[in-house]
């Protein structure tokens, strides 16, 4: 099958375009069935070139074997990709595996991904089957693999290499078949310089890298998201959402999302929940915010500069709360240790009260 004739590229001529010369507000109506074609390529909403060309390494890649590398910021849908690459393969009746490797301590990291034997350490009564077990004859989704350990990379490597672990406490070896995916938004060539990732390990998981875009550049694709997003929320809130002001789409493809789609997909929950009536309504201190972000990038010089404000304008929002529902990681769209390594990375303290 060629990219051309897959149907999430093949956009409704009535699409519509924003613009000085267009009305006052879009009505959704009539987008229902186009919007139904967007989503077909495994839930992935785009038609924009530089979407095009990700999608078209996957068509490529996905019936091999090769390890793949997505890189990416965080919220760019790396699982969305790496999920396309197995459910496009000859692996699609196996298990799809993922893990994300900074959401859980170092400690318990080695055995949520080898498993354990009975005994191994204090507190394990029983025999556990790791992630690349459950992966075998599938494929293994290893989110944010800049975040694996040095101790736990020789292990990594190895499986990589010959196929092959043991798991934790255990002297036989086990041989699988598993094809792994791995996505990280960090700088693995800058890790390895700083004595933070192994090399060896970095070239076996490079083997076919692809770079997904974010949002900011490829911001043609915002409506179509933000139509999906509205008709997506409505739906799990039994709520009519027919209207989008242009000026809300405007302000909204000005900003240049630092969080991504996972941003946006939050914003738009959010104004789906606040909004009294069919009319999609974000409060003014959101637009605000995003409209003066989107003007002042010119201004701050850098994109550092940006996220680094960006980032302190919804700490000092949210009263430097980071975890929970209403805190600053879930309003960026991101897990809590990604907010940490950004503040850290970004220098970003908090002022004494």
């Amino acid at each position: 099958m060629s990219l051309n004739s897959l149907s999430f590229i093949d956009i409704h001529e009535q699409t519509l375009h924003f613009g000085s010369g267009q009305s006052e507000a879009m009505n959704l109506d009539f987008l229902d069935e186009p919007l139904c074609e967007v989503v077909e390529f495994e839930g992935i909403v785009g038609q924009s070139s530089a979407l095009r060309r990700v999608l078209q390494m996957v068509e490529t890649v996905a019936n091999g074997n090769a390890t793949v590398l997505l890189l990416g910021e965080t919220g760019t849908g790396k699982e969305l990709i790496a999920r396309a690459i197995h459910n496009r393969s000859r692996r699609k009746d196996r298990t799809f595996v993922k893990l994300n490797c900074a959401a859980i301590p170092s400690g318990l990291l080695e055995s949520e991904l080898f498993g354990h034997e009975r005994g191994a350490f204090t507190g394990a009564i029983t025999q556990k089957i790791g992630r690349i077990e459950l992966a075998d004859q599938g494929s293994l989704f290893l989110d944010e693999i800049g975040d694996i350990p040095l101790e736990l990379q020789p292990k990594l490597l190895r499986l990589l290499q010959e196929r092959e672990f043991e798991r934790l406490g255990s002297t036989r070896t086990k041989n699988v078949d598993v094809r792994v995916v791995a996505a990280t938004h960090r700088d693995l060539e800058e890790m390895i310089l700083e004595k933070q990732f192994r090399s060896d390990l970095y070239y076996r998981l490079n083997v076919v890298p692809i770079s997904i875009p974010p949002l900011r550049e490829r911001s043609e694709d915002i409506p179509l998201l933000v139509q999906h997003f509205v008709r997506q929320a409505a739906r799990r809130m039994n709520k009519t959402i027919d209207i989008i002001p242009c000026q809300t789409m405007n302000a909204l493809m000005q900003y240049d999302w630092p969080g991504n789609i996972r941003e946006l997909e939050n914003v738009i929950e959010r104004a789906v929940i606040l909004s009294p009536s069919s009319v999609l309504h974000i409060p003014g201190r959101d637009l605000h915010s995003r409209i003066t972000a989107g003007h002042d990038s010119e201004k701050l010089g850098t994109l550092a500069d940006v996220e680094r404000e960006h980032i302190r304008a919804i700490l000092k929002d949210t009263r430097w709360v980071m975890s929970g529902s209403n805190g600053a990681a879930a309003r960026l769209g991101i897990n809590r240790s990604t907010l940490y390594y950004r503040m850290k990375k970004l220098g970003i303290v908090r002022p004494w009260s």
